[in-house]
């Protein structure tokens, strides 16, 4: 190639020439510099600007023009190459995740548990309400009840001065060493047996004792007159308005020493209250000598009873068969036959023109309860009281649940027998009728399953008055039972208080009853029982106007400014006035039902009046409507396509019940198919068929210094001033508000006070050193205590030691 031609291949393909380095002059150190703004040097050049531009070169360059060698920048990677090494990244990534969660799915992963923080719950309110002091005063401060400052209610402690007076009180109390300046008294609330007036309207009372030989007599209860100095006042319910005398107290002893405390096992006693403040105690034994329970038949006893005193008491009625066991051929010709008789009658008794009505007070029990020396002295106190001393006005049975559905008690005699006579001590035996779950589910066949908290329809729980029901059936010579239980405790007299109770009841008129039964009486808030109706007409016929009732809503059509929305309507409530009726298919009528004889406008509170109450009861018969109470809907065979059937519920089924009433109960199961819960049951047959039903407003005590107005607002915080109907009721998610009381089926209250009073340290408070130390033991006045369970006491056989003197 000549040169001609290599300078014109220069030219034209500058970009592609080979430059001969050996050729080259020395290359100057600054070139580079120069090379990156060299329009030689740039990709972005076109082939025109690059050959115009070579054409002005000479052909030989000298040393100062010597064209720099051409520098190129990062290798850039093709776009086709570029786009599949992504997708080959992104495939890779894809099948290593997938790896990992088919891993994490085969293997066993063992799940961490991660505790969240709990906060605290706040306390209740009335946990910060200081505790009362005054309910453990001893016989050494005893005042009369009139007249004297209680410690509670008032809500500022500095107007009572009692921090003052009991340091005063401690010190000037007589020497621990001299006797009780009051001794304790016969408590005695029968009528006046020998009057001529009752032996006229109800005949000759014959006296009652423990032995057939008639020798063995029952010492009879003991009080003292007032109370411990600064005793609290009840808070709820009053025992003065029902008429229970309320200005004496009862100590241990002068209660429970007739029937076995306070001496040795070895003389029939029960071997607790040996030691401690005894002073005053054998003046319980000065009429009669204390009793060897150890010969003691009760069955037998109360029929000796019951036979003496027969021509006081209506005829007994005509037996009924037990179809169900005895499968008798055709029909019987049933007659009357006296429990026992003596084959010669030394004289008749007198008998009046009038007749008692039948009792049965029905304890209910199971087969394997274990009964503690505490449990036997409550039962001996329940007979003396109710049955021996009145002349058998009330008759005692046991009803025991046979809870081994194992046991064959109905197709063997001997089982039948042989569980009868281990479920009771020996001193109480012939005086029990068991019963089973599976006797309910034969005798009351068809009734719809629920499973409502998972028990059966036909369990003790849900249905605890299918047997009360069925043994007044059994027993149609009562005519009324009092459904009683093995926790309910009283520290006053039993007779006293079942005969005030049923005498209240008896004079409550109709008008306006089941809304009184609905709230809780507090007479520091309420003032006088004429006060507290006049204020539960108001509420019923008007309503409450207040922002905690939830039920109050803005006046309709009212604007909705806020002033407006701050306004809210009062609503009252329809009274109940005869039968509420459920659903038109769900009624049965029967006979006996309370229809008004007049409109409730008319009525001047006279109907009711002097009429034997069919339901009695001891807390309020409240509306569960609405309630957060968990078994308000336990409601069975009834139709609810509309709305729940109207009820009640009162809750402890300790109560009174008529014989009208438990054969109403039992004819809507059997013919009906209507059941509800325990507590529910009973008022709400009431309710539907116009039967009287009463709460009686008992004294009920509270441990802790409550406002009594905040007391009143949280206790009757349902609809319209009522305990129930309403989401804010007590009932329900709110009922700890009763701990703290004397009569709830949860209270704490009931049975430490009761233990106290027994003599024993609760809390590391109180005990026998301490009543010897301070004011003796307590004294407490009449009060219904429940529950009261497992209370163990300290036994002394006495085998090695010498009795107390009595």
């Amino acid at each position: 190639m000549t040169g001609k031609t290599r300078r014109h291949a220069s030219a034209y393909n500058s970009r592609d020439a080979v430059i001969d380095v050996e050729k080259q002059p020395f290359r100057q150190k600054h070139h580079h510099r120069r090379h990156s703004h060299s329009s030689f040097d740039s990709d972005s050049g076109d082939d025109s600007v690059t050959s115009s531009a070579a054409s002005y070169q000479p052909m030989l360059d000298g040393p100062a023009r010597r064209r720099p060698r051409p520098v190129t920048g990062f290798y850039r990677v093709p776009n086709r190459l570029m786009r599949r090494l992504c997708f080959g990244l992104l495939v890779a990534l894809v099948l290593f995740i997938l790896t990992l969660f088919r891993f994490t799915i085969r293997s066993s992963v063992t799940q961490v548990p991660l505790e969240i923080p709990k906060t605290t719950p706040k306390p209740p309110q009335w946990e910060n309400f200081p505790f009362l002091k005054r309910y453990h005063g001893g016989l050494r401060s005893l005042v009369p009840r009139k007249g004297q400052v209680p410690e509670y209610p008032g809500d500022n402690p500095d107007v009572m001065g009692l921090g003052g007076d009991v340091e005063a009180n401690a010190t000037n109390l007589q020497a621990r060493d001299e006797a009780l300046p009051i001794l304790s008294s016969v408590f005695d609330p029968y009528p006046n047996y020998t009057s001529p007036a009752y032996i006229a309207k109800y005949g000759e009372k014959r006296e009652c004792f423990l032995d057939e030989r008639e020798t063995m007599r029952i010492p009879l209860v003991h009080h003292y007159p007032g109370v411990p100095r600064g005793f609290p006042e009840a808070v709820m319910g009053s025992n003065e308005e029902i008429g229970i005398q309320d200005d004496v107290c009862f100590d241990r002893f002068g209660r429970l020493a007739p029937y076995g405390l306070g001496y040795s096992v070895r003389k029939g006693g029960i071997g607790a209250g040996l030691e401690g403040h005894r002073e005053g105690a054998e003046h319980v034994w000065d009429e009669f000598p204390p009793v060897d329970f150890r010969k003691v038949d009760w069955a037998a006893a109360q029929n000796r009873c019951l036979v003496a005193n027969g021509h006081r008491f209506k005829d007994l009625p005509q037996p009924r068969s037990n179809r169900f066991l005895s499968m008798p051929i055709g029909v019987r010709d049933l007659s009357n036959k006296p429990l026992e008789a003596d084959p010669v009658e030394p004289e008749q008794p007198q008998a009046g023109t009038g007749r008692l009505p039948r009792t049965a007070v029905i304890i209910r029990t199971w087969h394997d309860f274990h009964y503690t020396p505490e449990d036997i002295l409550y039962l001996r106190s329940l007979i003396s009281e109710l049955s021996l001393l009145s002349g058998g006005e009330y008759t005692i049975h046991f009803l025991v649940h046979v809870k081994d559905e194992n046991l064959q008690i109905w197709s063997d005699d001997e089982t039948y027998e042989r569980v009868l006579k281990d479920a009771l001590p020996e001193e109480f035996r012939g005086m029990g009728t068991l019963w089973s779950e599976r006797q309910m589910s034969l005798l009351y066949p068809g009734l719809e399953e629920t499973w409502t908290r998972g028990l059966p329809i036909h369990g003790v729980y849900r249905s605890s008055h299918m047997p009360t029901q069925y043994f007044a059936q059994q027993h149609p010579e009562y005519d009324y039972y009092w459904n009683w239980e093995m926790d309910a405790r009283y520290t006053g007299h039993w007779y006293h208080l079942f005969d005030k109770v049923s005498s209240w009841a008896r004079a409550q008129p109709r008008k306006e009853l089941w809304e009184r039964n609905a709230r809780f009486y507090v007479p520091d808030v309420h003032g006088t029982w004429e006060d507290f109706k006049h204020m539960v007409r108001v509420q019923t016929e008007i309503g409450t106007n207040s922002p905690n009732n939830l039920w109050s809503a803005p006046r309709p059509g009212q604007g909705q400014s806020p002033g407006d929305k701050a306004r809210l309507h009062q609503q009252g409530d329809k009274a109940v006035w005869g039968p509420e009726r459920p659903d038109e298919r769900d009624i049965l009528e029967v006979e006996g039902e309370g229809i008004p004889p007049t409109t409730m406008d008319k009525d001047r509170y006279d109907w009711g009046v002097d009429e034997e109450a069919d339901l009695i009861v001891f807390n309020p018969l409240y509306d569960p409507e609405g309630t957060s109470w968990l078994l308000r809907d336990d409601v069975t065979g009834y139709n609810k396509e509309n709305s729940m059937p109207p009820r009640r519920a009162a809750i402890i089924t300790a109560s009174r019940l008529s014989r009208k009433l438990l054969h109403t109960m039992h004819q809507e199961m059997i013919h009906k198919r209507h059941s509800m819960f325990s507590e529910m049951w009973p008022a709400t047959t009431a309710l539907h068929h116009g039967f009287k039903a009463v709460y009686v407003p008992h004294s009920v005590y509270i441990d802790r210094r409550w406002p009594t107005k905040y007391l009143e607002s949280v206790f009757n915080a349902g609809r319209n001033g009522a305990s129930g109907g309403a989401r804010t009721s007590v009932f329900g998610d709110r009922e700890h508000n009763f701990r703290g009381t004397t009569w709830f089926y949860s209270a704490g209250f009931s049975p430490n006070l009761w233990r106290r009073w027994l003599g024993y340290k609760v809390d590391n408070d109180g005990g026998e050193l301490a009543e010897l130390a301070g004011e003796g033991r307590m004294c407490l006045p009449p009060m219904l205590l429940h529950p009261v369970k497992d209370v163990e006491m300290i036994i002394d056989d006495g085998a090695n030691e010498v009795d107390p003197p009595l």
